[in-house]
């Protein structure tokens, strides 16, 4: 599976979800801070550390490592007997492309009126390019309202989307059939009815009320900052994955997705300082006179990873 794969299919890869997740606090920060270019490889012994405190296993991890080098997520360094792990630049435009909305004060918010239709009638005979395409678009919020035509709420940069897809000479000739289009609906269409066509909404609002579910009322240990925003980040991106931001005038009024913004935005500030505190301890622990014979212990262990 290719790193287009693990971002199209809009679903919670645990644990290489959360290595994900923690690369993209190493790397990135919390969306404030540039891009740490030349962050170091992480360690082994970090990722399970970090994965154990959420209840994934030693194996599990070391699994998921693994398959993320063979995926193009991750490159593996070895530092002596020691094994050490990178994001490939794959993997971070992976990430880039889904932190702005992550970060953004109002995530489900789109210019009122602006959709984006794209028409896309790529033949069977490519079947395989299309079924990138068509990952890509949902991932990026587009709903089917006919055959080879969706729509997305807000103006979709549709170029950015579709970049860096599989190289293959198909691959072009797919694009080219792609056309995109922004614009408001004008009569007979009537906006409610595509938004009931092309989304599931009560499959959305059960997505959000499992996220209020899980979080709103809850205020999460700060000796376990780090894991547990984690676990907030993984539940907010499959959240956003599955919805879009509709326009609120084809809503019910209780729509619970300012609830669930207003909760993600509390456990963020909640949860930030003290997560980076753990954070820079794991990656730089204090020097310990006894520290040898553990540092031997967590070498031999990761030599098991590579």
């Amino acid at each position: 599976m290719s790193v287009q794969e693990v971002e199209e299919s809009g679903q919670s890869a645990a644990p290489q979800e959360f290595v994900l997740n923690f690369l993209g606090l190493y790397v990135f920060g919390r969306g404030e801070r540039e891009e740490r270019k030349g962050a170091p490889p992480v360690a082994t012994q970090v990722f399970l550390s970090v994965l154990g405190r959420l209840g994934i296993s030693e194996s599990a991890t070391r699994a998921a490592l693994n398959r993320m080098v063979h995926r193009s997520l991750l490159a593996r360094h070895k530092q002596g007997r020691t094994t050490a792990f990178h994001l490939t630049e794959e993997a971070r435009a992976l990430l880039r492309r889904g932190r702005d909305r992550m970060f953004s004060p109002a995530p489900f918010d789109h210019s009122e009126g602006i959709w984006t239709v794209l028409s896309c009638p790529v033949p069977e005979s490519l079947r395989n390019v299309r079924y990138h395409i068509q990952g890509r678009l949902s991932w990026a919020g587009f709903g089917v309202i006919h055959p080879n035509v969706w729509v997305a709420p807000g103006r979709v940069d549709v170029e950015e989307v579709l970049r860096d897809l599989p190289t293959q000479d198909a691959t072009q000739d797919a694009l080219e059939l792609v056309q995109a289009f922004h614009g408001t609906p004008a009569t007979p269409s009537r906006p409610e009815q595509l938004v009931q066509k092309a989304w599931d909404l009560e499959a959305l609002r059960a997505g959000h009320l499992a996220f209020l579910g899980r979080w709103e009322d809850t205020e999460p240990p700060l000796t376990d900052a780090l894991p547990q925003l984690l676990l907030l980040h993984d539940d907010w991106g499959r959240l956003l994955r599955a919805d879009p931001g509709l326009p609120a005038a084809y809503l019910d009024d209780d729509w619970p997705s300012t609830r669930s913004t207003h909760t993600f935005q509390r456990l963020q500030a909640l949860l930030a300082s003290h997560a980076d505190q753990q954070l820079s301890a794991l990656l730089d622990p204090p020097s310990d006179p006894s520290a040898g014979q553990a540092t031997t212990a967590n070498r031999r262990s990761d030599s098991q990873a590579s």
